[in-house]
């Protein structure tokens, strides 16, 4: 076995057990609501706060399968297209997320996120306890470090030719349109990141963690653009494809699940206007730029595919 395949190994195992907890916490707080023995999250009723945390406890077990899969023998068996999907939205929800968290905590940023309801990663509720939110803090960083490490060494296990060549080796076309979406996304995200007001109904809600995070989100949308691009265009020829597939791969991941997952919530928010959940963007605004992510981040990674099979084609 090779040096990177035991990295990668150890890392998916890794940050499998380092989700655990947060699976847990989030299965004691859907039966603890259903009993009675635990409230419900501030500004949610029953029914909302049960379906909310048994969708987390879904992806949380979808992550941790996953990962599994990533390195155990059944992985390399079963079709690639399931895992690859898989472990690609987990990449975007938690690879993209982990300068979030380094930035965070160096600008010790607790001026209050945006909470359950518009971050699956985000421990914010009155109810939890800090033991609480230090496990899932360090289950989702410790996962996003584990994939990080890990869907390298599967993907470079299982279909090696992908890292192979230079940009210039492959053949070149039009920049896809799901790149100009995406550019334009994470323009208006960084645009928000650095003060800008045209979009925002509510700028008392802006805290810092919002402003990081919108920073990172831009970041992510704007890179994986320019690596799609790079691709397309086939320049630079000598770049090594392995550069702009990762960032890429990240990217589009970031674009796709976190306005996946935050697209609903706010039409949710649009819908219902539950006490005390009222983000800064205006809601119609936020709505559109979401679904172009969504969109645009799903285009990418079929671009990204279809470049694979072009190369080994040639």
């Amino acid at each position: 076995m090779e040096r990177w395949d035991r990295v990668g190994r150890r890392a998916a195992y890794g940050g499998a057990l380092a989700l655990l907890p947060y699976l847990l916490i989030k299965v004691s707080w859907v039966v603890g609501s259903l009993i009675g023995l635990l409230p419900v999250g501030h500004g949610f009723g029953m029914a909302e706060w049960v379906v909310l945390n048994a969708v987390t406890v879904g992806m949380a077990a979808i992550g941790i399968v996953s990962t599994l899969a990533l390195v155990r023998p059944w992985g390399m068996r079963i079709p690639g297209a399931p895992v690859v999907f898989c472990v690609w939205v987990g990449s975007g929800f938690l690879v993209s997320i982990l300068p979030f968290g380094v930035l965070g905590a160096l600008l010790d940023a607790g001026g209050g996120s945006p909470g359950e309801a518009g971050n699956p990663a985000d421990p914010a509720d009155p109810a939890m306890p800090v033991w609480e939110g230090v496990l899932v803090q360090f289950g989702f960083l410790g996962m996003g470090l584990g994939l990080a490490l890990a869907v390298p060494a599967y993907l470079r296990r299982r279909w090696p030719e992908s890292f192979a060549g230079r940009v210039g080796d492959g053949a070149r076309t039009a920049l896809p349109w799901a790149a100009v979406v995406g550019a334009a996304v994470g323009l208006c995200w960084l645009y928000w990141a650095a003060g800008g007001t045209v979009g925002i109904a509510h700028p008392a809600e802006r805290v810092t963690d919002w402003y990081v995070l919108g920073a990172v989100s831009g970041f992510w949308a704007l890179a994986c653009s320019a690596a799609v691009g790079i691709i397309t265009r086939a320049r630079p020829a000598r770049l090594p494809r392995a550069v702009p597939l990762v960032f890429g791969w990240v990217g589009s991941g970031s674009l796709f699940a976190w306005s996946g997952w935050k697209l609903p919530v706010t039409l949710y928010l649009a819908w219902a206007e539950p006490v005390g959940a009222r983000p800064p963007e205006h809601l119609g605004v936020a709505v559109v730029l979401h679904l172009c992510a969504v969109v645009a981040g799903a285009a990418m990674l079929r671009t990204l595919v279809r470049s694979h099979r072009r190369q080994d084609s040639s």
